[in-house]
């Protein structure tokens, strides 16, 4: 199995790998924002992980003598992460089912992320109600903040 858990309290899946994520939700490239969860607290929080290489294809316009990972993609890694999280919390039931954006507050970009950079993607679980979820998301590389947001999510089926 591609899901550790641990036998503590609250539940900890402590990785998840890429063929795991690709069963739990439904993004593919090249819109798929996350290569590992590290480290999880079910119905809590996550850590994600986003290799960055110059490969992306949205390098080739952002900018082809400057690349810099688009600041909405970095958002949306930290969103993926958060889908993640939900669809381990809520289990076999929810794989594979759609998650919307449904707001996007308080985003700030604190440093570029560029070819290289390891972007780890920490999201912490705000409230939900249902099928809403809001989280706090921060995105970090070499320790340092890179972008930080608070958004919503809505699940649904397909």
């Amino acid at each position: 199995m591609n899901v550790q858990i641990e036998n503590s309290s609250p539940a900890t899946a402590t990785s998840v790998d890429i063929k795991r994520i690709l069963e739990m939700i439904p993004h593919r490239y090249p819109m798929l924002m996350v290569d590992r969860v590290i480290d999880m607290q079910l119905d809590r929080s996550a850590v994600g992980i986003k290799n960055v290489t110059i490969n992306e294809p949205f390098f080739q316009g952002h900018f082809p003598s400057e690349p810099v990972m688009p600041g909405v993609l970095v958002v949306e890694a930290m969103a993926q992460t958060a889908c993640v999280l939900v669809v381990s919390t809520f289990g076999a039931e929810s794989e594979g089912k759609l998650v919307y954006f449904m707001s996007i507050d308080g985003v700030r970009f604190r440093r570029p992320v560029v070819p290289g950079d390891r972007l780890e993607l920490h999201v912490t679980k705000v409230q939900s109600r249902a099928n809403v979820w809001k989280f706090s998301g921060k995105a970090i590389v070499d320790g340092k903040l890179a972008a930080e947001a608070t958004f919503a999510a809505m699940i649904r089926d397909r």
